[in-house]
Formats: structure tokens, C-alpha cells, sequence
């Protein structure tokens, strides 16, 4: 099971960070990737990174505004996002896989999620 933390409500244009951490496993062998999903929408991918990590990008409209990372010694993946838009809103999720990929299925341990809200 993984948990997601660091959403909350920001303006457009700023920014916030999310971490996901594992609460019964560790994610060292794992590609983590980063999901989203709004209001109505279907659960979108966002990025992965791989346990080497090569990231992968996987939405057009990110333009650069999000940074997957991780960190081995803490054992955590991060995804900086920077300069929010509102079509940003939606929950982030986090998931693991044993490779990067766009497709929801293949991941496993997700957690709950966190909210993400831009507006002014």
C-alpha cells in the first residue's frame, strides 16, 4: 500500500509538491509512476520513473511544469509541480509497477490518493 501526501489548494501559477511512500513494502525494485484523476475524468497518467531512474513523461500539457524524482534513502518518489494551472485539480495518485508504463492496469498498490485544487 502506498501513501500520497502533499496535495492541497494552491493559485495558478504555484506550486506543490506530492511524495508517495510505501507503508508495508519498499519501492527500491519498483517503477513508480504518478496518476491523476478529475472530477467525471478517467484516472490519467502523469509520469513514472523507473528504479534506475529514467523518467518517462506522459501528458502533453505538463510542458515541463512537472519533475518526477526519487529518492532511494528515503525510499520516496516525488513529483514537483510548478506554475499550476485549475485543469491541474484532480487526485493524485501513486502507484507501482515493474516498468514504466501509461496504462493503469499496470500498476498495483495504490493509495488513496491526494487532492490537488488550483484556484484563486
Amino acid at each position: 500500500q502506498l501513501v500520497e501526501a502533499g496535495g492541497g489548494l494552491a493559485q495558478p501559477g504555484g506550486s506543490l509538491k506530492l511524495s508517495c511512500v510505501a507503508s508495508t513494502l519498499t519501492l527500491y525494485p519498483y517503477a513508480v509512476g504518478w496518476f491523476r484523476q478529475a472530477p467525471r475524468q478517467e484516472r490519467e497518467a502523469v509520469s513514472c520513473i523507473s528504479t534506475s531512474g529514467v523518467k518517462t513523461d506522459y501528458l502533453e500539457s505538463m510542458e515541463g511544469r512537472f519533475t518526477i524524482s526519487r529518492d532511494h534513502a528515503k525510499d520516496t518518489v516525488y513529483l514537483q509541480m510548478n506554475n499550476l494551472k485549475p485543469d491541474d485539480t484532480a487526485v493524485y495518485y501513486c502507484g507501482i509497477a515493474l516498468d514504466c508504463s501509461h496504462l493503469e492496469g499496470a500498476y498495483g498498490a495504490w493509495g488513496q490518493g491526494t487532492q490537488v485544487t488550483v484556484s484563486p
